[in-house]
């Protein structure tokens, strides 16, 4: 009986049940008057269940909380933009510390240096009995398919990629995350085209990707096109520095479009955009940021296109945890279910192009105005 007793009694009444740290006591009180003393304390918390001013229960019930879930096992495989990129990689990674730190789920990140970790870092996490795999983005979709193929009994899940497309078959143990740049890049774009416009001079703006892959030009397939709607007369420039990582590639294609009179430079490179902000920065004119909010990355970020993969990673971590994960099919995200945004805008924009904006969003949503997907 006092064996039993020992987690009850040598922890203050605060920690008792969270298995936690304390001090052990020893004095000279007897075992049959501390147990006794711990049977009161017992029935009094009981009496004040539906109380808000109990400290001990109310500290018990956030542990519980955070640790309902802590059977589940989250991995995140980055991709070679690495989870430092402060904007495709770390904005997952910030939505997997979220599903750590409020679902109570253990967590495993995994950064991939080159794309020969794709497999062996997938791998690794399936060996580690992850609960729910998720591959940060587009480049791991054949790894991802691959490695889902072997081991069946695993929740997988990928970001930017539809499981309904090859070299997906609507794989059973398998999401995807699909997310409308196109609508974030319509907004980007239209605020850029209408601020060159109201400043006058050359009618220019440009937009720097980085792999030429699909979910970097469907964000600069709604830029170009909503640029062009409001402003007939603008000239999109469009590169690309066939990188995600090495700021200096993006900037060499920045300074590019710089010398070719763009006023507004939008980034689509992951941390290889670092570059086209600070080129920017540089030559005094606007730039725009990607996928986290980077207002805050350079002194001339005229606003960025928000995608919210963070939330992305959470939900599905969440989904896994709460035992309701859809295989074969995808979670969308888009600017009506709060997915895709804007990020912070620069306080030198006027209100009236805010305000048109913000009009242009209420009508993507309303299914007014549908910008393309893919550039044409």
């Amino acid at each position: 009986m006092v064996g039993a007793r020992r987690t009850v009694y040598h922890r203050s009444p605060k920690t008792i049940t969270e298995g936690q740290g304390g001090t052990l006591v020893r004095s000279k009180w007897t075992w049959p008057l501390i147990a006794a003393l711990a049977l009161v304390v017992a029935l009094g918390a009981a009496s004040c269940g539906g109380g808000n001013d109990n400290e001990s229960s109310s500290g018990n019930t956030t542990s519980s909380s955070a640790s309902d879930h802590s059977d589940v096992l989250a991995a995140l495989v980055s991709d070679i933009g690495k989870f430092n990129d402060r904007s495709f990689n770390q904005s997952q990674l910030e939505g997997l510390n979220q599903a750590k730190s409020e679902l109570g789920v253990q967590t495993d990140p995994k950064q991939s240096n080159q794309v020969s970790d794709y497999i062996p870092n997938l791998t690794s996490a399936v060996r580690k009995h992850a609960d729910i795999v998720i591959s940060a983005g587009f480049l791991l979709a054949d790894a991802t398919n691959k490695i889902a193929n072997k081991f069946p009994d695993t929740h997988f899940a990928i970001t930017d990629y539809s499981v309904s497309v090859p070299p997906f078959k609507k794989n059973p143990n398998v999401e995807g995350l699909t997310y409308a740049a196109n609508e974030s890049g319509c907004l980007v774009g239209n605020l850029a085209a209408n601020m060159v416009k109201k400043q006058g001079g050359k009618q220019v703006i440009g937009a720097v990707g980085g792999i030429k892959i699909p979910p970097v030009d469907i964000w600069i397939a709604g830029y170009k096109f909503c640029a062009k709607l409001a402003n007939p007369k603008i000239k999109v420039l469009v590169g690309y520095s066939q990188d995600f990582v090495a700021a200096d590639k993006c900037k060499t294609v920045a300074q590019n479009q710089i010398s070719q009179g763009a006023q507004v430079l939008f980034q689509v490179a992951g941390g290889c955009g670092l570059g086209t902000l600070s080129a920017a920065d540089a030559a005094g004119i606007w730039g725009i940021g990607v996928d986290k909010d980077q207002y805050n990355d350079a002194k001339r970020v005229l606003t960025s296109g928000v995608k919210r993969v963070d939330t992305g990673v959470f939900d599905t971590v969440k989904q896994v945890a709460d035992g309701k994960f859809k295989g074969g099919t995808d979670l969308n995200f888009d600017l009506a279910n709060g997915g895709m945004d804007v990020g912070k805008i620069n306080p030198a924009v006027p209100q009236d192009l805010i305000d048109k904006m913000n009009k242009l969003k209420q009508d993507i949503i309303d299914g007014k105005v549908k910008p393309p997907a893919s550039l044409g």
